[in-house]
């Protein structure tokens, strides 16, 4: 039986690496993506991508890696758990006063620890290189969320899981609750795994649970309707027919992968720097709205929830605040912020005390004719 060659060897320690790195897993696979192309054109003509226009720019180097990083010929692609324990997800999300927050951003912010992780293996296929004489000039670089990278087909390609229904990636044995990042490099590796068999059959529990009806079909999704997009990426106004649905969602949303059944066999994290910090995974949406910006500032410092800022932060968690249940501490709150509010902030807290002043009147009507209903009991 003929030795490995030398790539062999190191296809295979690049594995082993990435697992010391705490990767749960890695995947190797050419770098042609020409098959999303279509895909990917149709989605954006029909402006699913909302505002983010840096979706539609630099389609040129989204779609040939060799544009982006020269001679790139194939991508190592790895995936991280970031799910913690026990932050009971379902729970929060039937407690109407409390705040929900999408699980990836309750701890730290993922992109500075991953990057770090992946310029660590990049180093460590350096040196072997460098040691065994191979492939001189070596051209790598590491990617987590920073460039226009088609991450989730590289993902599928090289036998991560399969992009869901609801697009986003799934693993037969993990679910779908992990991060995403990729080496870009000239290295002619072999392939660690073949491509993994789209699983979803006919279940379509994730287009059905959504909120905002985000899923004009399987396999595409309407950003403008997704409360993602909406609570995160939209700078603006959030449109008045999406905040009765959104719910006390403050800060992305998790329902699609809440659902799905392969997430029964998710693994949690084991990093420290996802599990929730300031109790964030359990606060109630009044404590979080009386936050100074100071405050939002300091709680926030290495979160992902930073980038949205702090009037965007008021903005998502005054609906959740009018969706609430009936509250005088929530209606005072609510008034004595609009004082020093910005005109954004401002819209979205007067919508918020009229449903308020609506959920208070139908809780006194419940009252009068449970009061009612009693009295002619009793006679």
């Amino acid at each position: 039986m003929p030795s490995p060659s030398p790539y062999q060897v190191l296809a295979q320690n690049i594995e082993t690496w990435a697992q010391e790195l705490g990767f749960q897993q890695v995947g190797i696979c050419e770098a042609d993506v020409s098959q999303q192309t279509e895909h990917l054109q149709k989605w954006l003509d029909n402006n699913f991508h909302g505002t983010m226009n840096w979706m539609a720019e630099n389609q040129d180097l989204r779609q040939q890696p060799d544009k982006l990083v020269p001679e790139t010929t194939h991508v190592i692609s790895v995936r991280m758990n970031y799910l913690p324990e026990q932050t009971q997800p379902i729970r929060t999300l039937k407690s109407p006063e409390k705040a929900y927050i999408a699980r990836y951003a309750l701890g730290r912010d993922y992109h500075k620890l991953m990057r770090k992780r992946l310029a660590k293996l990049a180093d460590q296929i350096r040196v072997f290189c460098e040691q065994h004489k191979l492939h001189a000039p070596l051209h790598q670089r590491p990617f987590v969320d920073s460039a226009p990278v088609l991450e989730r087909p590289l993902a599928e390609k090289a036998g991560l899981g399969w992009v869901g229904k609801h697009t986003l990636l799934i693993n037969r044995d993990a679910g779908s609750w992990f991060f995403l990042g990729e080496i870009y490099t000239n290295l002619p590796l072999e392939n660690l795994a073949t491509p993994s068999k789209n699983e979803c059959g006919d279940c379509d529990a994730c287009l059905k649970v959504c909120p905002t009806d985000a899923f004009p079909s399987p396999y595409v999704l309407d950003a403008r309707r997704c409360i993602a997009y909406l609570t995160i990426e939209n700078k603006g106004a959030i449109p008045e027919e999406f905040r009765e649905p959104i719910g006390n969602r403050v800060f992305g949303c998790d329902d699609c992968q809440s659902i799905c059944p392969w997430n029964k066999q998710a693994q949690t994290t084991n990093e420290d720097d996802f599990t929730p910090r300031h109790n964030m995974d359990s606060s109630d949406l009044l404590q979080l709205f009386l936050w100074s910006e100071q405050e939002f500032l300091d709680r926030t410092a290495g979160s992902a929830i930073r980038r949205i800022g702090y009037q965007n932060w008021l903005r998502n968690l005054a609906i959740g605040l009018g969706n609430a249940p009936s509250s005088n501490d929530i209606v005072t709150a609510l008034q004595e912020k609009k004082q020093s509010a910005n005109a954004l902030v401002s819209e979205h807290i007067d919508w918020a005390l009229t449903q308020q002043a609506k959920l208070k009147r139908h809780r006194k009507r419940k009252i009068k004719n449970l009061s009612k209903n009693t009295s002619i009991q009793a006679e």
